[in-house]
């Protein structure tokens, strides 16, 4: 019997393993989050106990939903590295380490490259200046298209990097126009708006998708679970899939919970005022997928 193939170009196919920072990593401890919440832009400073035990318990929602947990190590030094996915993006032939374009998160992808050594994950290339590039930025469409989102976190020069470095494992990168929403100095990724939960379903919150983007979302047949507008500041649209149709969810927006059990999907919520709503990061922020089981594989 021959072995499942193994991809991390999906955003919906069943999580194997994921990459998490914990908070005693992240944190570190109330001084350091005295000192940088507000310069983070933190709606309010996390109690570093109980971000520790939200992060347990989210770990073990996932273990019980048959997802190996690794943990980071290496300290970034920051509050942000908590949010590990926008340090990279991971593609079926290794790692590419981010540039982030938020100038305080400039450290934490070099910071991952002990993890990645640990892990027996090759580091594909890095995205270089004047690029910058985000993971929260990009979202698997199907295996061989990506979408990214163009905003003020990713430039279309980290654009460009990314589509070198991804070469021929894809046949396209999809590039989404980011809306200026509020700001610069505020938190904005593709993955705000758009979570793929199953091949050919994603939620979304509509008002914020450019046009051709949601065109393109119809054009290929997908199923748009919508959110609604109480449910944005929630983080209802960023919902990470364990599996096609089983997704782990913020608590706080049961209406699109009702809606995305209205078309198949399993929805687990985990409690994160401490590690997602002061920080204004949801599941998939928190979590960097390294390896999923394509269906039939």
């Amino acid at each position: 019997m021959t072995d499942p193939v193994v991809t991390v170009q999906s955003d919906s196919a069943r999580l194997v393993r994921a990459l998490l920072v914990h908070p005693r990593v992240a944190f570190q401890g109330p001084e350091a989050i005295a000192s940088q919440w507000r310069a983070l832009g933190y709606v309010a400073p996390p109690d570093f106990a109980r971000a520790c035990t939200e992060s347990d318990r989210f770990a073990e929602i996932l273990e019980r939903l048959g997802v190996r947990v690794e943990w980071s190590e290496a300290p970034a030094g920051g509050l942000d590295s908590l949010f590990v996915r926008d340090a990279s993006v991971v593609c079926d032939r290794g790692a590419i380490l981010c540039r982030m374009g938020k100038e305080a998160r400039r450290r934490e992808p070099d910071a991952l490259r002990g993890s990645y050594r640990r892990l027996d994950i090759p580091i594909l290339g890095t995205i270089e200046a004047p690029g910058t590039l985000e993971g929260g930025d990009v979202v698997w469409l199907g295996r061989r298209s990506v979408a990214v989102g163009r905003g003020y976190r990713t430039n279309p020069e980290g654009i460009r990097q990314l589509t070198a470095l991804l070469g021929d494992s894809v046949d396209e990168v999809v590039s989404v126009p980011l809306p200026h929403w509020r700001g610069p100095s505020d938190v904005f990724h593709l993955m705000s708006m758009i979570s793929p939960v199953a091949d050919g379903v994603a939620v979304v919150y509509a008002p914020l998708l450019p046009v051709p983007f949601r065109e393109l979302l119809l054009e290929r047949g997908f199923t748009l679970v919508e959110v609604p507008d109480e449910e944005l500041e929630p983080m209802g649209s960023n919902v990470l899939a364990v599996a096609p149709s089983v997704v782990v969810a913020l608590d706080g927006s049961p209406v699109t919970r009702r809606r995305m059990e209205a078309v198949g999907v399993d929805v687990h919520v985990y409690r994160g005022e401490e590690i997602s709503v002061k920080g204004l990061g949801g599941p998939t922020c928190l979590t960097r997928p390294l390896e999923r089981v394509p269906s039939g594989g």
